[in-house]
This record gives structure tokens, C-alpha cells and sequence, in this order.
């Protein structure tokens, strides 16, 4: 019950559209009811008579008053249908907005462990059987009370012997449908787990395409897709087969209503306590009886599918971040830069901690390398500072104040990132650069290409800074692409930089043009760089070492070499390499 209160908070809205839905349901519904009554009216009382000009007048009296419930059936489904349908599609976007900026919250953590594909389907595939719910479900529900109730009402003034009958076969077909629904419940929720798996599959194969051309493997890539494809058969094998027994036992029971209608009638016009043409329009009744049994039995088709699908956004929903703002957290203004590690010990979840310990200091204005061997934790140093992660134990300061005592938002636009992994949206060179300060002028994002020496290459395109640069930015060069990331970073003018091996993968020349651009975009900045080349490195202001075993040396270039540790040997070796 708790999880449908929380579905009816999203009609809240919309109380009046429902409200005017519903009553145009109702509307309809009526219309329906009176309908066999006018014909048992005819039957009864006016074709009986003998004469013709009577029962003529009677008969266009009818035929006018039919008229009239028609249109007004007309203009009140038009109202369902339509205006009802747009009340579930505002519904279904409020809920994928509200999906959406809760994803944007979640944190780093939550990415590592999840797929894609799978966060797909909650927003697409679970959403739209939402809506679908979000319409039918009230409309659905109140036209069968209404249409129950009237129905059973005049059923019984016409002969409530019968209607008894038809009671106890209505009463099995409730119990048949509510074991069935809950067998559903769990079909259907296991659908929706298989279809995910088959999206997370996709996204992974098409994302990674070109390694898989590369690689020759697309027979492995689709060995891999049709196994999840095929289990998604399975589960909606199953899910066909209950649906198959439910529907053919529910059409079996509305058979068993004809047939006690026609044989308890049947014995009760033998016995001449029954007028003939009462079964008629108790057979008429017995359609309309029968159609909010129907809309009874696909609602709780609908209803499964529409809460298994709720069900699984409010897993999303109810994930509270694990990087959020502290009470009484305070906006960070713009800050100098000024770094401190204080005892800072880091472990993803309940691994061995990747940062033990480590204190240090890195004055304002200053650029400080860190070294080291794959997975000593130089990344996730970095990621402390702009809290991607938060610290297990120990605090990180910038200007004397703990991280986690700013807002997120404030400290993160005090931080600029460079990364290996460059990410271009899929947008104009402009929208991608404007990125770093959304808004800004044309004049700065000119400036801010300029300093990160991409924009003569800009300028030599066809479309110049309005050219698409395709997904991921595939029709750019690594260092193209670096340089772009450079310029956004240029125009947000953060006072902490850092800088994640962002040269590692490029050509000399590109190399060249992006540690220009690089020297640059660090001045009068606390900068971090993260760098396997030593080179690129000498000219910091400190370096760190960092190993598995946490900060191994501390110094200036000269000072490494002087004390012929880790550091002097890994420049020696790279020296010799070259």
C-alpha cells in the first residue's frame, strides 16, 4: 500500500484533469446503463399497443433521446481518450524527470557497479507501462464500480433469483484473478530484469564497436546478445503462458455466465415466472455486466506491469547519494586553493584501503606531481579533492575548511578536470566548449580555444565552431579532443586544477601543442598532474611518489634524483628507454 500511496502523489498535479477524466467516465458509463433501459421501455410498454401513431411517436421519442446520450458519450470519451492519455504522459514525464536528476545525483560509486543499458530501461521501457497505468488504472477501476454496481442493481429488479447466480460465478472469477495476479507480479518483474540484461548487452557491444571490429568479434558479440536474448524469451514465454491460462479461464467463466443466464431463465419462463422478454434485456445486461469484468481482468494485467515498473524506479529513487551536502554546508565562494590532507585513509566499500594515512600540503598557486606505479591511488588522490569519493577516515581541507563542510556545487566549480579519457557530447564544437560555463559569450569561447590552441584547427572546418563533432567525438583526433577539454576548462577558470594523464596517449606533435596549452591553462593555479611520463613532470613544483604501500618520497625533481630512491629509478629507466 505504502509503494501505491506514493503513486497517487504523482496526480496531485492533475487532481483536476482526473477529476474531469473521471467524471466523463462516469458520464459514459451512464449512458451505457440507460441504453437496455430505453429498449426494455420499448419492448414493454410502448410496442405493446395497438396504436401504430402512438407507438411511431414514442418510438422517435426514444430515438431523440438516444441521440442525445450518444453525443454525449462522444464528447465525454473524446475527453478520456485523449485529455486522459495526456494527464499519463505528463505523469510519465514528471517521473523520468525526476529519474533523471536523481541519477544525476547518485554518485561515482553507484556508476561503477551499474550498467547503462540497464538504467535505460528503468527510464524508457519501465516509465511507459507507468503511463499506461497512470491513465487507465483510475478510469479503469471507477467505470467498473459504476457500471458493477448499476448493473447488478437492475439485473436484480429484473429477476434477483439469476443475478444470484451470476454473483457466485463473478465471486470465482475475482479469486481465479487475484491467484493469477500474483503469479504475474513475479513474471513480469522477471521480464523486466531480462530485457535490462539484453539493453546493458547492446549498449556495451554498440559503445564498443570499433574494438569490436577490430578484434573480429562480432560472432562472440552475438553469441553474447543472443543469450540474453534468449532468456528474455524464456521469461516472456512464461510470461505469455500464465497470460494465455488466465485470459482462457477468465473467457471460460463469462461462458458459464450465458449459460446459467439461459438455463435458470429458462426454468423460470417455463414456469411462467419469468416474462420472455426479460432474458432479452438481461442478456444486454449481461454484456455490460461483462465489460467491467473485462476492464477488471487487463487491469490487472496493466497494473502488474505498471507496479513492477514503479517498483523498480523507486529502487532508483530511494537511493540516497552517497555524496551529498552536509547539513549547514556552506557555499565555497571562490576559493585560493590552498590543499591539506590530514590523515587521509580511502577504501572503495570494504577493500583493502587504496590511501592509508596520507598527510600533506600543497600551498596555493603551486603544481605538485604525483607518481607511481598503476593502482598506488594517484586518481583516486585527486578525486578526494572535488569529492567524487569521500574520504573513509582523516579529512581533506582547501583553505582550512573540510570538503565535505562546502556545498557540492560551489566546490566543484572551484576544480577543473583534464583527463586521459576525454568525453565529447554529441553537440557543436561550440556547445562543447561552452560547456565548462554554460551561457557564456562567443567572444570567451574564441579565447578560450584560442589559449588551448584549437582554434585554427576550429576555424580550418567547414562549419567552423558550429561543426558536430559525432558521438563521442569520433571525428576528432585525441589530441583534438584534449585540446577542446582544455579550452572548457580555460573558460570555467577554476583556481584548482588537475590533470589526469592527460597526455599519456597522444602523438609527439599533438603532445606538443596540448603541454603548450597545458603550461598555460596552470598558471597562478594549484595544480595537480597525474603523469607516467617523467619528463613532463620535472618542472613541478613537488612531486609525490605514491606506491601500494602509500607516499613513498616527496621533493623536487633534483632532490628525487639526489636520493636515488624509487624516483631516480624510474626517470633512469625511462631515460634509458629513450
Amino acid at each position: 500500500m505504502s509503494v501505491i500511496r506514493r503513486f497517487l502523489t504523482y496526480y496531485h498535479p492533475y487532481r483536476r484533469t482526473l477529476l474531469y477524466d473521471l467524471l466523463c467516465a462516469v458520464t459514459a458509463s451512464g449512458v451505457d446503463l440507460t441504453i437496455p433501459m430505453l429498449l426494455n421501455y420499448l419492448l414493454k410498454q410502448v410496442f405493446p399497443q395497438q396504436n401504430p401513431d402512438y407507438v411511431f411517436d414514442r418510438v422517435l421519442l426514444v430515438g431523440a433521446g438516444l441521440l442525445v446520450l450518444y453525443a454525449i458519450r462522444m464528447f465525454a470519451q473524446y475527453y478520456v481518450t485523449s485529455w486522459g492519455h495526456i494527464m499519463g504522459a505528463k505523469m510519465e514525464t514528471d517521473m523520468r524527470s525526476q529519474l533523471f536528476s536523481h541519477f544525476e545525483k547518485l554518485s561515482f560509486s553507484y556508476y561503477d557497479k551499474n550498467n547503462t543499458g540497464h538504467m535505460m530501461s528503468r527510464m524508457v521501457a519501465d516509465l511507459f507501462d507507468i503511463a499506461e497505468l497512470a491513465h487507465h488504472g483510475p478510469e479503469d477501476v471507477f467505470i467498473s464500480l459504476i457500471k458493477l454496481t448499476g448493473s447488478f442493481i437492475i439485473l436484480a429488479s429484473i429477476n434477483w433469483q439469476v443475478t444470484v447466480f451470476l454473483i457466485l460465478i463473478t465471486v470465482v472469477m475475482f479469486v481465479f484473478s487475484y491467484h493469477y495476479n500474483l503469479r504475474m507480479r513475479q513474471i513480469f518483474m522477471d521480464n523486466r530484469r531480462k530485457i535490462a540484461d539484453v539493453n546493458a548487452v547492446v549498449q556495451d557491444s554498440l559503445a564498443g564497436i570499433r574494438t569490436v571490429k577490430s578484434f573480429g568479434n562480432e560472432g562472440l558479440e552475438r553469441e553474447k546478445f543472443e543469450q540474453g536474448n534468449q532468456r528474455f524469451f524464456v521469461s516472456r514465454k512464461q510470461n505469455y503462458l500464465t497470460l494465455g491460462r488466465f485470459h482462457a479461464g477468465n473467457g471460460f467463466l463469462q461462458g458459464m455466465m450465458y449459460l446459467v443466464v439461459i438455463v435458470s431463465s429458462g426454468f423460470f419462463i417455463s414456469r411462467g415466472s419469468m416474462p420472455v422478454t426479460d432474458i432479452i434485456i438481461y442478456m444486454m445486461y449481461i454484456g455490460m455486466f461483462l465489460d467491467p469484468i473485462n476492464r477488471i481482468v487487463n487491469f490487472t494485467e496493466q497494473f502488474q506491469r505498471g507496479y513492477t515498473g514503479f517498483q523498480r524506479m523507486l529502487e532508483i529513487i530511494d537511493m540516497e547519494p552517497d555524496i551529498r551536502d552536509r547539513p549547514g554546508a556552506v557555499e565555497a565562494g571562490e576559493l585560493k586553493g590552498h590543499i591539506t590532507f590530514d590523515q587521509v585513509t580511502f577504501a572503495y566499500e570494504k577493500e583493502h584501503p587504496v590511501l592509508s594515512e596520507i598527510s600533506l600540503e600543497i600551498p596555493a598557486g603551486q603544481t605538485m606531481a604525483l607518481i607511481g606505479p598503476s593502482g598506488a591511488g594517484k586518481t583516486t588522490f585527486c578525486s578526494l579533492i572535488p569529492r567524487f569519493y569521500d574520504v573513509s577516515a582523516g579529512a581533506v581541507r582547501i583553505d582550512g575548511v573540510d570538503v565535505r563542510d562546502y556545498t557540492l556545487d560551489s566546490l566543484r566549480r572551484n576544480v577543473g578536470v583534464v583527463q586521459q579519457d576525454v568525453y565529447i557530447f554529441n553537440s557543436t564544437i561550440r556547445d562543447n566548449i561552452a560547456y565548462g560555463r554554460p551561457g557564456t559569450r562567443d567572444e570567451d569561447i574564441i579565447e578560450a580555444a584560442r589559449r588551448a590552441n584549437i582554434h585554427d584547427f576550429i576555424m580550418s572546418l567547414d562549419d567552423g565552431y558550429d561543426t558536430l563533432v559525432g558521438e563521442r567525438g569520433i571525428r576528432f583526433s585525441g589530441g583534438q579532443k584534449q585540446r577542446l577539454s582544455i579550452a572548457r576548462v580555460f573558460l570555467k577558470n577554476p583556481p584548482i586544477l588537475i590533470l589526469d594523464e592527460a597526455t599519456s596517449s597522444l602523438d609527439n606533435e599533438s603532445e606538443r601543442l596540448v603541454q603548450q596549452a597545458l603550461a598555460d591553462l596552470s598558471q597562478n593555479r594549484t595544480t595537480l598532474v597525474i603523469a607516467h611520463r617523467l619528463s613532463t613532470v620535472k618542472h613541478a613544483d613537488e612531486i609525490i611518489v605514491l606506491t601500494e604501500n602509500g607516499l613513498a618520497e616527496r621533493g623536487d625533481h633534483t632532490s628525487l634524483l639526489r636520493q636515488a630512491g624509487l624516483y631516480a629509478h624510474l626517470y633512469q629507466l625511462q631515460f634509458e628507454d629513450s
